[in-house]
């Protein structure tokens, strides 16, 4: 074994422990609170979580795709917000400042998300734009060495948290589609940006979703991150990465759902047994266990080939697609194994069940991602 994959075997070891002693006995207060506690924060700062994907030269861990994901599916052990909170400033926040930044941007923003001090924001939906996210409207006009931008974004995560925002705006006329759209790195506190109340949600308490709007928001013109007309090239190659990342999580959600169904099937009685002796809940484990482990082998082997340089769209598309809704099924049948318990807030199946439905839905929903992997079939057989 290499000292790299010592290295990680102990990050995934020191995440296993934290997931364990310090999330899974917090999650009741998230759930009651909606918030993360500080002490939770602090310990995902020492683990240096914040910069898992940020260069090492900006003060980050510098982990690949393969390796990131293998630390996030342990962080997900436990309920998804903690790695929400974490998640999408190593993930969609930043990947556009490390991929198209300048140097000058990168120093400015890197080291301080990399440490926690910043939370990062990715604001790409709007009210009429979700999967579609090319027709955006949010409209940015150059004014001598500014831009000026307007419109409105909807669900943004940490938005109410974020110290800067990826922001992706109309560059180009009406009609320009994808290659009108350009990014910009806009600043918490810039005149004119606000952040809406959260919305009240079915489920991933202590992750925080909001609108926000720009109104003549004028930033200068070193505030676009990378060429004009080039954001929406940026927001897809976050988005491939992003997928891998959210695949991920939900393999790590299916052990959890594994471990509390397994759980359950022994200490539960019925009939003057186990309920784990029953052939029908055997057969809802046996197939949810073989899921999860194509689940795992799908995410983990599309990371490595995004780490080995090769194209991974379809790939990304597929693991996101299939890993979300696996876990989904294997929520649905361990729910249903624990009976009338599963419905009560008693048990953490409750909570996971609502938790797990967002998976198929944000950074590409399952039926975005099945155009998308088709289309890249057809690609490829030259249609």
């Amino acid at each position: 074994m290499s000292e790299r994959e010592e290295t990680l075997e102990l990050l995934v070891e020191a995440a296993q422990r934290f997931a364990r002693e310090m999330l899974v006995p917090a999650e009741p207060e998230v759930e009651a609170t909606g918030e993360i506690p500080p002490r939770v924060v602090q310990g995902l700062r020492d683990l240096g979580l914040f910069g898992m994907t940020i260069p090492e030269a900006y003060g980050g861990l510098g982990l690949s795709v393969y390796e990131e994901v293998r630390v996030v599916q342990e962080i997900c052990w436990a309920q998804p917000a903690f790695r929400s909170y974490f998640g999408t400033t190593n993930g969609v926040g930043t990947l556009g400042i490390i991929n198209f930044g300048t140097e000058e941007q990168k120093r400015k923003y890197l080291p301080r998300l990399a440490s926690g001090e910043m939370l990062a924001s990715f604001a790409l939906t709007e009210p009429d734009s979700g999967s579609d996210a090319a027709s955006l409207v949010t409209r940015a006009v150059r004014q001598g060495d500014h831009w000026v931008i307007s419109g409105a974004k909807r669900f943004i995560t940490n938005a109410i948290h974020a110290g800067v925002f990826t922001v992706f705006a109309r560059t180009g006329g009406k009609d320009s589609g994808a290659n009108g759209i350009s990014a910009f790195l806009v600043d918490r506190g810039t005149p004119g940006l606000s952040v809406a109340k959260p919305y009240a949600k079915m489920g991933f308490a202590g992750s925080h979703e909001s609108d926000v709007n720009f109104d003549e928001v004028r930033v200068p013109a070193s505030a676009m991150l990378g060429p004009e007309g080039t954001g929406f090239k940026n927001a897809m190659k976050s988005l491939d990465h992003g997928r891998l990342h959210m695949a991920g999580v939900a393999v790590g959600l299916c052990r959890r759902l594994l471990h509390e169904g397994t759980k359950y099937a022994v200490e539960r009685h019925q009939f003057g047994q186990p309920i784990g002796k029953f052939q029908m809940i055997q057969a809802m484990l046996a197939d949810s266990q073989a899921e999860y482990l194509a689940a795992r082998a799908l995410v983990e082997q599309s990371a490595r080939d995004r780490d080995a340089g090769r194209k991974t769209t379809m790939e990304a598309a597929c693991s996101k697609y299939f890993a979300t809704e696996t876990a989904g099924r294997i929520a649905d049948r361990v729910l249903q194994i624990h009976g009338g318990n599963g419905y009560i807030k008693e048990y953490p199946i409750e909570r996971l069940y609502r938790d797990v439905r967002l998976l198929r839905i944000y950074e590409g929903t399952s039926q975005i991602l099945q155009v998308i992997t088709a289309r890249e079939m057809l690609r490829e057989a030259g249609l």
